[in-house]
């Protein structure tokens, strides 16, 4: 049975939110929004896989919110995780970070562990 998406309406501090994300990913992901002209929509964040170097993450913009989500709101941006994803993103936080070769996105997940018997990365989650 699938839960139904939960849609509260105070915008969450960063502590109640499952994911916190800084004022500036948050201004760089709106910024995207808005050229594209999708200020209304939402940003969908998931798990995309996992492996030897950890987590793989995927976001995009997206419209339509499915049965299950969770939607919180940070900074005036909607965000939405499914409940797959959920409990390993559980505490993350995201960051907008810039270096010599242009500027990104940087998850910092506390659920990843570290210790992969064979090359000693991060293979998963706790």
């Amino acid at each position: 049975m699938m839960k139904e998406a939960n849609r509260g309406s105070m915008e969450p501090t960063g502590t109640e939110a499952p994911i916190t994300f800084s004022e500036r990913a948050v201004a760089e992901i709106k910024a995207v929004m808005a050229r594209e002209n999708r200020a209304d929509d939402a940003l969908r964040v998931w798990i995309a896989g996992a492996g030897c170097a950890g987590l793989q993450y995927g976001m995009g913009i997206e419209s339509d919110i499915q049965e299950g989500d969770t939607e919180f709101v940070q900074y005036g941006l909607r965000i939405v995780v499914d409940d797959r994803s959920l409990p390993y993103m559980q505490g993350s936080t995201v960051e907008f970070v810039e270096d010599e070769q242009g500027g990104g996105f940087r998850i910092d997940n506390p659920n990843v562990v570290s210790g992969c018997s064979t090359c000693g990365s991060g293979c998963g989650c706790e």
